[in-house]
């Protein structure tokens, strides 16, 4: 299992704003990935409650159990690999989250076997060096929803909070309230019910 603080700054983007970004980078079809992200909570989203958030990320036919969680700074991120079989099980409910995952999954208090699938997030990435971090270009589709994101990843919170700033002024783009991938999903989806 693998573990990494993630630092980074994100902004929602309109249409327009991101396709002055993709130009301004001189990205081109080739430059974007697809990856999908299929979200697990508790019936009573449990994990979202306590600030953390569980998926399974399927890129370039890999598949990574993630677990993110609050941090001093950033989120603390856990990696588990999983096979594809065992990815499909789980999302299709046919097996259980297993292996160190499922403590990290208990110290919060939740009892891995109330997790249950909620839907999946399909994605268009670029990722770039910028400075001193990665820029990541992001066009999402979920439910009947698109969405475009900017995302800056960094090492260090305030020399990045300052290289977001300046990129966001350089190309009159104004800051937004963003919510994650994962929180604009259940928004979206308790729209819908």
């Amino acid at each position: 299992m693998k573990h990494e603080l993630e630092i980074e700054f994100k902004n929602i983007l309109t249409q327009q704003e991101y396709t002055q970004l993709v130009s301004a980078f001189s990205l081109d079809t080739d430059s974007f990935n697809i990856q999908e992200n299929h979200y697990f909570d508790t019936k009573t989203f449990t994990l979202k409650d306590k600030g953390s958030a569980l998926r399974i990320r399927s890129k370039n036919e890999k598949y990574v159990l993630t677990l993110k969680q609050p941090a001093e700074v950033g989120l603390l991120e856990s990696h588990q690999l999983l096979s594809k079989d065992e990815a499909l099980s789980i999302i299709s409910g046919e097996l259980f989250i297993n292996g160190e995952m499922v403590d990290l999954i208990k110290k919060l208090g939740v009892n891995p076997q109330e997790l249950r699938y909620f839907g999946s997030l399909k994605t268009m990435r670029s990722e770039v060096i910028y400075k001193e971090g990665t820029l990541v270009l992001d066009h999402s589709y979920y439910l009947d929803i698109e969405d475009y994101e900017v995302e800056y990843e960094v090492a260090d919170h305030n020399k990045g909070h300052e290289d977001f700033q300046e990129l966001l002024n350089k190309f009159n783009i104004p800051l937004r309230k963003t919510n994650n991938k994962i929180q604009r999903f259940y928004l979206a989806s308790q729209q819908r019910n």
